[in-house]
């Protein structure tokens, strides 16, 4: 019983991140969807290369099938929850380390709060946008923060434990 403890507690910090990511993504949005009747032409510029916006964005990054008739909402919700889940497994697995569990944990965390707009809003919240002079990136949010972050993270984890597995071999000579 004491292993399945110490198992347990070694969880608790990624799922405590995992519920900050989806606590702030979600304070955030809420907080800048009550705030759209101070952003005046549906954009307070915050600096020269920032600006706050409220987007609606029905697909995926970059607004991957957007145009489509709506079973995206579906797809998107249903692969999103198959993603974490098995991120959620991973996590199990490199629970006593920190860099991929971390990686995992914000990815669910980004994931999980967009999936939240999906069935709240039939749309994920964007609101950050930035741009240099008229050439403008997507808007995107904190849950796409977190999970670009995560995705980061997991492929520095990956260089990392490749560099340490590629060890020459030996001469049997």
């Amino acid at each position: 019983m004491p292993d399945i403890r110490n198992a347990l507690r070694a969880m608790t910090p990624w799922l405590a991140l995992i519920i900050v990511v989806i606590a702030l993504d979600q304070l955030t949005k809420a907080w800048v969807l009550e705030s759209y009747s101070i952003i005046y032409d549906g954009r307070i510029e915050v600096a020269f290369f920032f600006d706050l916006v409220l987007a609606f964005n029905r697909g995926a990054a970059f607004s991957f099938l957007a145009d489509r008739s709506g079973w995206q909402h579906w797809f998107f919700a249903v692969l999103a929850l198959a993603v974490s889940a098995w991120l959620l497994a991973l996590t199990w697995q490199h629970r006593y380390e920190r860099l991929l569990p971390s990686a995992f944990a914000l990815i669910i965390g980004g994931a999980i709060g967009n999936v939240i707009d999906r069935f709240n809003h039939g749309a994920v919240v964007d609101f950050l946008s930035f741009h240099a002079g008229p050439y403008y990136w997507p808007a995107f949010n904190l849950a796409d923060s977190a999970i670009v972050l995560g995705v980061v993270l997991m492929l520095i984890g990956q260089f990392r434990a490749k560099k340490t597995t590629d060890t020459p071999p030996e001469n049997p000579a």
